[in-house]
């Protein structure tokens, strides 16, 4: 049952109060939510970097992006971690200088990251967060205690580590990417803060990924379904086999819920290595989950216990199992469940998780109409954000504004988005990687039909008619727009909505 807040709390009773022509039990449920974020202090990471206001930051930040750029981008490929090491090594191996928590799996890793990340700063601990891709910004990927980088902090740190970029690029066949240098600039800049522990997201895959020159204690599998099966694998079982590389000798592993066939390869390579498992559904997970406004409210099991009267900020059944992996894998982090008994103090796990932010993550950007941001982007994600936004929201007519990248399953995502989206308006992003318009419209035809199906190439002519296909509905009748498809979609869809 989720713990009620304290009776003698006048801000609580006073908004019950205020609340008394609406049924009684939403009342209270708001009244709690409120109340708990009040407590909470402001979201932990909510805000997403803007351009820097100062024009010769500005400046030099351009050029690192441009120089960036001009490496292989991430969907380029050469499975190897060879030039990583050799950076690593020619930095003196900065990644070696705090522990570190490592997060692989196909969704969820970035909210799970966030999690993990806000449970450890509630018990002081310093911490460097390497998540990918970003939003708006690209200093987002590296942050310092819950918050991106500052812009001049980026720019100096690139500056920091160039000539030893060069100096690898010199000796190795083929240049160092755009995602390995980032990566060298994460952990560089872990080193120099310094950090107390990292929590690092892989790129894509686990074993040859470029941030898997760390020994992490901790290893995170968040749930494994189809995605970049051309570089992973066209089974969970061969995804699995490339994601379990971040499994190292001796670590514990927090699997989430898996199908079997990933779950067995996972197993497996824990026995190799002599690694502890611990099992979503069976040596953790959730116990109650309750919509509240807002979010949800959770009892959770860790390692060490039960953690009832948890306020998650954010909507969806998949966030909830996200929050029980990150608990988990923090407990995990401590000792907890193997080295020592206990649990983790429950107020600072309270007050954590009600910190959470994920943007871009079922996000509301706008109401009247209300507009959400989720940037699902393969048939699984989809799915999840379909629940979540019909659990969480109750709209009388949704329009969905999608634009994907053109190497997904486009055709599984708009299928789990077909039963929720009355009207459809596909798009494209401003991305090289973005699947034109039209032939992204010849396959909505097919799964919406022509009469559902408006194609606006502009992002920002999209949004305009959808949010006009919205407000044609009556003004109370509660008609919504979801922007999806591609994190670079949500991105710019954020900037045009005036986020960023």
């Amino acid at each position: 049952m989720t713990e009620q807040p304290d009776p003698s709390d006048n801000s609580f009773d006073e908004i019950v109060e205020a609340e008394t022509q609406r049924d009684p039990d939403l009342a209270v449920i708001e009244a709690g939510s409120r109340t708990l974020r009040t407590h909470s202090g402001p979201p932990q990471g909510a805000e997403v970097p803007a351009r820097p206001t100062d024009p010769e930051t500005d400046k030099a930040l351009r050029a690192v992006e441009q120089e960036l750029a001009g490496r292989w981008g991430e969907t380029k490929l050469e499975p190897s971690v060879t030039r990583i090491a050799a950076l690593m090594d020619v930095l003196g191996e900065p990644q070696r200088a705090y522990p570190s928590i490592h997060i692989t799996g196909t969704n969820g890793k970035t909210s799970t990251a966030r999690m993990i990340e806000a449970l450890l700063n509630a018990f002081d601990l310093r911490t460097g967060r390497y998540t990918s891709p970003h939003v708006q910004s690209i200093t987002e990927r590296i942050s310092l205690d819950g918050a991106p980088i500052e812009a001049e902090r980026f720019v100096d740190t690139y500056e920091d580590i160039k000539a030893y970029v060069d100096m690898v690029d010199a000796q190795q066949d083929i240049r160092l990417s755009f995602f390995e240098v980032l990566t060298g600039m994460a952990y560089a800049a872990f080193a120099d803060a310094p950090v107390d522990v990292a929590v690092v997201e892989v790129g894509m895959g686990g074993t040859w990924d470029a941030t898997n020159v760390i020994d992490a204690s901790v290893a995170v599998v968040t749930p494994i379904s189809l995605d970049h099966t051309d570089r992973l694998g066209n089974t969970p079982a061969e995804i699995a086999g490339e994601k379990a590389g971040v499994i190292k000798q001796g670590a514990t592993v927090i699997l989430a819920q898996q199908p079997v066939d990933a779950a067995q390869v996972m197993l497996k390579k824990a026995v190799e290595v002599d690694a502890t498992v611990a099992r979503e559904g069976m040596e953790f997970g959730i116990v109650t989950r309750e919509i509240a406004v807002g979010g949800q409210f959770l009892t959770l099991r860790g390692l060490g216990g039960e953690y009832d009267g948890i306020f998650l900020p954010l909507y969806g059944a998949h966030q909830a199992h996200n929050a029980a992996v990150a608990l988990s894998a923090v407990e995990a982090f401590f000792g907890i469940g193997a080295e020592q008994s206990g649990s983790l103090d429950i107020e600072a796990v309270r007050k954590a998780f009600a910190s959470v932010a994920s943007p871009g993550r079922l996000e509301v950007v706008r109401s009247s109409p209300t507009v959400v941001l989720d940037a699902a982007h393969n048939p699984a994600g989809a799915r999840a954000a379909a629940d979540g936004l019909t659990e969480a929201f109750s709209f009388s007519r949704l329009i969905g504004v999608v634009g994907t990248s053109g190497d997904k399953d486009v055709r599984g995502l708009l299928e789990a988005f077909e039963p929720i989206f009355a009207e459809v308006v596909i798009t494209q992003n401003s991305s090289g990687r973005a699947m034109d318009a039209d032939e992204l419209a010849a396959i909505a035809v097919e799964v919406f039909g022509n009469e559902r199906v408006q194609v606006e190439p502009r992002l920002d002519d999209a949004l305009e008619a959808a949010i006009t296909l919205a407000e044609e509905e009556d003004e109370y009748a509660g008609a919504g727009v979801l922007v999806t498809g591609s994190v670079i979609t949500v991105g710019e869809a954020r900037l045009l909505l005036g986020r960023g």
